[in-house]
């Protein structure tokens, strides 16, 4: 099963700044990546266990959705609530 790629306009930009040989380094890249690489760490790290009901329905939901982006549904859940907590899931109704 393959999944449709699909670009937003950043990334068409870098991918256009790619093709046409415009992409440059950013000056300070080696610190840049650290700093990146230090809060990914902080982030992936799974340091405590939630245990949660659900519907069967919903929890089924998850799983068809999972399965459409191609990761567990444990890791998809586990990103939703991440990303709420954070201030970054977006309502696109």
């Amino acid at each position: 099963m393959t999944k449709k790629a699909t670009h937003d306009e950043e990334e068409m930009g870098i991918l256009q700044a790619l093709t046409s040989g415009n992409l440059q380094s950013v000056k300070d890249a080696p610190a840049r990546l650290k700093a990146h690489q230090s809060v990914a760490e902080a982030t992936l790290k799974k340091d405590q266990r939630l245990n949660i009901r659900i519907s069967s329905k919903d929890l089924k939901n998850l799983q068809a959705r999972a399965l459409e982006e191609g990761v567990p549904y444990q890791t998809l859940a586990a990103s939703l609530l991440h990303k709420y907590v954070s201030g970054h899931l977006v309502n696109q109704r």
